[in-house]
């Protein structure tokens, strides 16, 4: 499993558990990995709708489309 396999997991629990800001903090650490990863910004971005923060969610979730225009998983 890679890196980016592991925090992606951890953050999808943490996202189960309520911990919407530790969640990110996974998301963001996988996304230095790899930036052009349309699942990794979805995932960012539900993490920041889960506390509130709107436009960067929305803004993950475009970044996401504009990777992947096919992406059925973009929230």
């Amino acid at each position: 499993m890679s890196n980016i396999d592991v925090l992606v997991e951890k953050g999808k629990k943490l996202l189960d558990d309520v911990k919407f800001e530790e969640a990110l903090a996974c998301f963001e650490q996988a996304l230095l990995l790899d930036q052009n990863n349309a699942d990794l910004w979805n995932h960012k971005g539900i993490a920041l709708r889960s506390i509130g923060r709107y436009d960067e969610a929305l803004e993950c979730f475009n970044r996401s489309l504009k990777i992947d225009p096919r992406d059925t998983t973009a929230s």
